[in-house]
């Protein structure tokens, strides 16, 4: 009896340690859910092991990085000798007009009159002495690194520099001098004749962009001490880029071509690092980043008459925390030695998230053969539930109020057709008999069918996607008497109807350079060398020199999925909120490119050791290399990095790629097929691994999409998975992703799906822009006889000598059945 109570007492006492653990975790999660501050010990809470080894990673997802780790990686660690050439080149000329002065110390006004000289500089003949003035240009945009002491000096006159150059008219001088450079075919045949590309080749090419991408990403950025001028300036400048200025196309078209020409060979020694992060930054700044999409979502709903949105998923993203990982391989053995040793189950805390669903991993498969196909997966244990009950201490010791979370992050959505669908179903049980598409009437259906209509009509959402894709079928089905579609002419509209013919081969050239760039990827013989603008022409002698090319061949490749990544991103949410059709040509053209496999041979890597990545070197980022001494490098300094925890690109590109895969394969059960062939459970399951909320949250909605097809088996052995689904994922009514009942799974109707949204696709690109047949089918036809015959046939010079012939073989040979008019009309 003694050795019972003494049993019992523990087990209440856990009973009891379990419920103040299940309090804390619930007024931690409804703080987040309601927006409120919770304190840092209830987001870095950790019971299990495994936490210990991937802690939490405190990342804010955003646009971009800050503004000094952005213009850092516009340069190789390789160009660190041309910051010395830029500012002899600006010192030689400045030292004869500027008097004697610095250029800190000069007005604005004699700032002014010296750009007009070096723009005068950038229109001579001699290509030495262009790319002379171009260096001193790039000196100033660099923010004069040699009268200033630190870097937020060197920032403030770059600011400074770079809106006088706009107001001056650099821009457009620089773009011309671009497409000089591109048309420049002896630069191409020289670089192809050697045996390999280096950094020499691009010199001019990497001069002129790293000035564009000063000025670009510098003054997009708004700043607190901004003057009213510059503001007005910056408005300016964005619709210089976003509108048809530059050779009757935006500016964006001419990156996406220069990518092509790159991809296709015209253009071997182009920097094409530098030519992603321009593309990409001139997006962001024409279109707007993820702020702007929200803004541009709630005035696009108040236009077409829809509710206001439910929320800002960033910001609610923002609020979640990071779940534990799934258990490995060795975590399973060693919970499996010590269960043995002990003898018999105890209770074991788990992760706030999903300690209320489901036993551990290792439980789940240990007890297998033992369940069979009954009872409920994720339920406690039936007989520790049993001990649990009788041994809870008395009534006055058991807490008033259990704190469960009574909240979800995510307001639940309901879609039209989820509702026409349960209609169909209960008509089907309760009537025999349909009506089709009808949602409101209920006649002969019981009260518990009304009160459910009710609740899913009370969490009915309807999409901008929807509505567009609604009007665009009347559209097609009334073009006459609806008349012609007024198209408002945004950034995004002109963009697209600019890109439209070649938006294939531009997103195929993406796909190209993002796969030589991935990780996981094999050199080969026939792939693309992304590393011409960073190779030396003499290639490291010493084992220093070797780490250090080492590393700056490890950051670029990271830089460039960074840029693609945010790039692609960026142009499919955009289009999507201006068409949604527009959205789909382009997804479609990135999943007929293989777009999908990509990704996920991309994330086939150990994601952990990718995102804390250090591929840098900190004293020679600019700006931190022109205004401190360079110390002499050694291994200690080389292998030393940042001290950060986690690497910030790698983060973004990691978050941003799951996002893209997230909106090729949302509601296209085709295309979660293909995640279900090329086996991407695994694969996103160690995604898990990284203890960062979003990406955990972009991992589990692509699991949450495919679980109805991975079986009864792959859900039991991972409940984690599931309750972590179930926690952060958001709810729709009616949706038993965990079951696989869903009627539309079914695998015949997959390739019909996706040709019936390409021929959505190629009648609306025909519609609206005429792309593949004109609009004849509509033009009026002339019936009379005497005006037909009366119209000037234009025949070639040599018809009348074969004329005879003609009339042999067309005519003659052809005997004319008059009886056949005759004949009754079948």
């Amino acid at each position: 009896m003694e050795a019972a109570s003494v049993a019992g007492g523990s087990l209440a006492s856990r009973a009891k340690e379990l419920f103040r653990h299940q309090r804390r975790d619930s007024e931690g999660f409804q703080g987040m859910v309601s927006g409120e501050k919770v304190d840092n010990k209830y987001q870095n809470v950790s019971h299990v092991k495994g936490s210990l080894d991937s802690p939490n990673l405190e990342f804010e997802y955003g646009d971009s990085d800050s503004i000094v780790a952005e213009l850092s990686e516009l340069y190789s660690y390789t160009e660190e000798p041309e910051f010395a050439a830029n500012r002899d080149c600006f010192e030689e000329d400045f030292a004869i007009h500027g008097k004697g002065k610095k250029w800190v110390e000069l007005e604005e006004d004699e700032h002014k009159s010296y750009l007009m000289r070096l723009l005068d500089g950038l229109e001579v003949i001699s290509r030495e002495k262009r790319l002379k003035f171009a260096r001193a240009v790039l000196y100033l945009a660099q923010g004069v690194f040699d009268d200033c002491y630190t870097e937020t000096e060197v920032v403030h006159w770059a600011r400074y520099n770079v809106f006088l150059l706009y107001e001056m008219g650099t821009f457009g001088a620089l773009v011309e001098l671009l497409n000089m450079e591109i048309d420049n075919s002896q630069a191409c045949s020289s670089s192809l004749r050697k045996p390999a590309i280096s950094l020499a080749d691009s010199t001019e090419l990497r001069v002129l962009l790293n000035i564009m991408y000063l000025m670009v990403e510098i003054m997009r950025r708004e700043g607190e001490d901004d003057k009213p001028e510059w503001s007005s300036a910056r408005d300016g400048f964005r619709t210089e880029l976003s509108f048809p200025v530059y050779n009757g196309e935006p500016f964006a078209v001419l990156l996406f071509s220069l990518v092509n020409k790159y991809c296709n060979g015209h253009t071997p020694h182009c920097p094409i690092k530098k030519v992603l992060l321009l593309l990409w930054k001139t997006i962001l700044f024409c279109f707007g980043g993820f702020e702007k999409l929200q803004e541009l979502k709630v005035e696009k709903r108040v236009k077409l008459g829809l509710p206001p949105l439910l929320e800002d998923s960033i910001q609610v993203t923002r609020t979640l925390r990071a779940t534990s990982p799934p258990a490995s391989a060795m975590d399973i053995l060693e919970q499996q030695q010590k269960r043995g040793r002990r003898g018999r189950r105890v209770l074991m805390k788990q992760d706030s998230l999903d300690m209320y669903c489901e036993r551990d991993e290792a439980r789940e498969e240990e007890e297998e053969a033992d369940d069979g196909d009954g009872g409920n997966e994720g339920d406690v244990d039936p007989l520790e539930r049993e001990a649990l009950i009788q041994d809870l201490p008395s009534p006055g010791l058991v807490p008033e109020r259990l704190f469960f979370p009574r909240c979800l992050p995510w307001a639940t959505k309901v879609r039209e057709k989820d509702i026409e669908d349960f209609l169909e179903v209960s008509r089907c049980k309760f009537i025999g008999f349909t009506l089709g598409n009808d949602t409101e009437t209920l006649v002969g259906l019981p009260r518990p069918i009304h009160n459910s209509v009710k609740t899913l009509k009370q969490h009915k959402y309807v999409s901008i996607a929807e509505v567009q894709a609604k009007m665009e079928e009347e559209l097609q089905k009334s073009p006459v008497s609806l008349g012609a579609e007024e198209v408002e002419q945004t950034p995004v509209e002109i963009l697209y109807q600019a890109m439209l013919y070649n938006l294939p081969q531009y997103m195929i050239a993406l796909l190209k350079i993002q796969l030589a760039a991935a990780p996981t990827s094999k050199a080969k013989t026939d792939s693309i060398n992304i590393l011409a603008d960073l190779l030396p022409e003499e290639m490291p002698n010493t084992v220093l020199q070797s780490m250090k090319l080492g590393i700056d061949v490890n950051r670029h490749k990271e830089i460039i999925v960074k840029a693609i990544s945010a790039l692609m991103l960026l142009l499919l949410k955009h289009l999507k909120l201006n068409h949604v059709y527009q959205f789909e040509y382009v997804s479609q053209h990135l999943v007929f490119a293989n777009c999908i496999p990509l990704i996920l041979k991309f994330f086939n890597q150990s994601i952990m050791s990718y995102v804390t990545a250090k591929n840098s070197i900190c004293v020679l980022d600019y700006p931190h290399s022109v205004i401190h001494e360079l110390p002499e490098l050694t291994t200690e300094v080389l292998e030393a990095g940042d001290h950060n925890q986690f690497c910030w690109r790698n983060l973004f590109s990691c978050i941003n790629l799951l996002r893209i895969l997230n909106k090729l394969t949302k509601w296209k059960h085709s295309r979660i097929m293909m995640l279900v062939v090329f086996k991407s459970a695994p694969i996103l399951k160690r995604v898990l691994r990284a203890k960062q909320a979003m990406l955990q949250l972009y991992a589990l909605k692509l699991l949450k999409f495919q679980t109805k097809y991975l079986g009864r088996q792959w859900r039991k052995s991972n409940m984690k998975i599931m309750s972590a689904i179930y926690h952060k994922v958001r709810h729709r009514l009616n949706d038993d992703w965990a079951y696989g009942n869903d009627i539309d799974a079914r695998p015949w109707d997959f390739q019909a799906e996706e040709c019936g949204l390409r021929v959505n696709i190629e009648m609306f690109n025909s519609r609206r822009y005429g792309l593949h047949h004109s609009d004849l089918e509509f033009a009026p036809v002339d019936n009379c006889l005497q005006s037909v015959l009366g119209h000037h046939v234009s025949l070639p010079e040599d018809f009348r000598y074969s004329y005879e012939l003609w009339l042999e073989r067309e005519v003659f040979a052809h005997p004319i059945r008059w009886e056949d008019l005759l004949q009754p009309l079948a």
